[in-house]
């Protein structure tokens, strides 16, 4: 059995735990509020955008001379996995749900015969992803700098992704981030940016956009200026995404942390107490037998 040192320094040292936790709590729930309020705010110019993308892509024929970010290479062998994670943990299942995304998915494709490469944004997605596909890394993006996501940071990422697939280093483009649901709710979410998705299987594009529409200049004018700008938009959207879902597992696994810290507290409580009792109860018949004794 414990002694009442040890019960009462474990029972200070979970006190403290749970005034940290406590604390993460707080601090998480009031960035959420303006995290989600960005990544709603985000979310209908990204979604309009994308089904212009493929309103236009829907009318032009593909060919050589479309843009290669709406063409393709002609081929799908080689997949690029763009892996959105934060830099810091005790966020949850929120890094592991993603990751845990990209990894079926990979093995999906890698069962198919097809190449997967991974480009990292964050830090918390190295480890699973560098044991499991050690050479298969190509980037790591360091995002440990920004204090706030801004469209200039997605940009950077978008040119980079843009430069490679003019490269040649790979044929598709897969997204992997954590969409907003609400503080308890973060769906792990692929969405292929490269090339641009064609309009659905029913003729209407995903976005929404039906209305019979003439452009000014051509549509493969506009598409080619439009393409790089739709990647940009459609990374910072999922980076928006990701500080909201971050924010809010980070403030439901805190506080589950600080309900189980109490629980612990009030058991150890009632353990030391008891022992302390043993001991009291121990005293007093050592004392009474001594008197019996005289």
């Amino acid at each position: 059995m414990a002694s009442l040192k040890t019960l009462k320094g474990r029972i200070s040292s979970v006190k403290s735990t749970q005034k940290i936790t406590k604390a993460m709590k707080m601090v998480a729930a009031a960035k959420l509020r303006r995290a989600q309020q960005a990544a709603e705010a985000g979310r209908p110019y990204a979604q309009r955008l994308s089904g212009v993308m493929e309103s236009l892509a829907s009318r032009i024929t593909v060919g050589p001379e479309s843009p290669k970010l709406l063409a393709g290479t002609g081929a799908s062998q080689t997949h690029l996995f763009v892996v959105c994670t934060s830099d810091r943990g005790l966020a949850g299942a929120f890094n592991s749900n993603i990751v845990r995304a990209a990894r079926r998915r990979a093995d999906e494709l890698m069962r198919q015969g097809k190449t997967v490469h991974f480009y990292l944004v964050g830090r918390k997605g190295r480890a699973v992803i560098g044991r499991l596909f050690p050479r298969q890394i190509v980037h790591q993006h360091e995002t440990g700098h920004i204090k706030q996501v801004s469209f200039g940071d997605a940009q950077a990422i978008a040119n980079d992704l843009i430069a490679r697939f003019n490269g040649g280093n790979y044929d598709i483009a897969h997204l992997f981030y954590a969409r907003f649901q609400s503080a308890l709710v973060q769906e792990p979410t692929d969405q292929q940016i490269i090339p641009v998705p064609m309009a659905t299987s029913t003729g209407a594009p995903a976005g929404g956009v039906t209305a019979a529409v003439e452009y000014e200049p051509d549509e493969e004018e506009i598409l080619a200026t439009l393409l790089p700008r739709n990647i940009a938009v459609q990374i910072f959207r999922a980076l928006l995404e990701n500080a909201a879902s971050e924010q809010g597992s980070r403030m439901t696994a805190m506080d589950n942390a600080t309900r189980n810290a109490g629980d612990m507290i009030n058991r150890l409580t009632i353990q030391y107490n008891r022992t302390r009792q043993a001991a009291i109860t121990t005293e007093l018949v050592e004392i009474i037998s001594g008197a019996e004794a005289l």
